[in-house]
């Protein structure tokens, strides 16, 4: 009895169900001597069995839970991230109504037109695109100021309000000449920086990383300049 015993409660751990307890429950019943404390032991086992079951499946679904979770929300706080610094920018961005100064047809002024540019709060940036514009050229039949292929390598604003444009070397090397052509690519430059930025009270011009004596030999960059109203017409 002791081995049959013994077979139907591993069967009945290893596959618990109804009709195998009410088995093992009548053979135990039917046994002499009569051993409630086996019963019980039964109840024991399949109850063991189901609570490990449990614990199993909670586990189980804990692990896939986490995990489903944490996905999501990786991504979803990536994305939220980048939502909230597109939105950022385009709020900080405003456009602003800014004068260009270009030359006149007959070169002999400086003539503003109005631009529609964006404006960040950042002076530095501002300025840079500002030089870029005065690059693109004039869009209202003015004269180009400075020659199509320039570049703004650098531009620093320091404390005392001076602002330092290093343009490339292509404003010198296709430079066209001329002392009042020379006097206005300047002044298209220090008076579209000084008279849009209010940070910016003067201007000095480098080339290419370097101070340059002249642009074109006629005008002295060795100083930094203040706005011409005098040119402007």
């Amino acid at each position: 009895m002791i081995t049959k015993f013994a077979r139907l409660e591993f069967e009945l751990f290893t596959k618990p169900s109804k009709s195998n307890f009410l088995r093992i429950h009548q053979t135990y019943v039917d046994a002499e001597p009569y051993e409630p404390y086996k019963i019980i032991r039964c109840y024991i086992m399949i109850t063991k069995r189901h609570v490990l079951y449990a614990v199993l499946a909670i586990i189980a679904f804990s692990a896939v839970f986490t995990a489903l979770l944490n996905m999501p929300l990786t991504s979803w706080a990536e994305d939220k991230v980048k939502q909230n610094v597109q939105t950022t920018d385009t709020q900080n961005s405003d456009k602003f109504v800014v004068h260009l100064y270009f030359s006149d047809k007959s070169n002999s002024f400086l003539t503003a037109e109005e631009r529609n540019l964006f404006y960040s709060g950042n002076p530095v940036e501002f300025a840079k695109i500002i030089i870029e514009a005065l690059i693109e050229g004039p869009r209202k039949g003015h004269m180009r100021t400075i020659p199509a292929g320039t570049t703004i390598r650098a531009l620093y604003v320091t404390w005392d309000g001076t602002a330092y444009a290093d343009i490339s070397n292509t404003i010198k090397d296709s430079y066209p000449g001329g002392i009042k052509t020379e006097l206005f690519t300047i002044y298209s430059i220090v008076n579209s920086l000084i008279l849009n930025i209010p940070e910016i009270d003067t201007v000095k011009i480098l080339i290419g990383g370097r101070e340059a004596m002249t642009l074109a030999g006629h005008i002295d960059l060795s100083f930094p300049f203040k706005a011409n109203m005098i040119l402007i017409r």
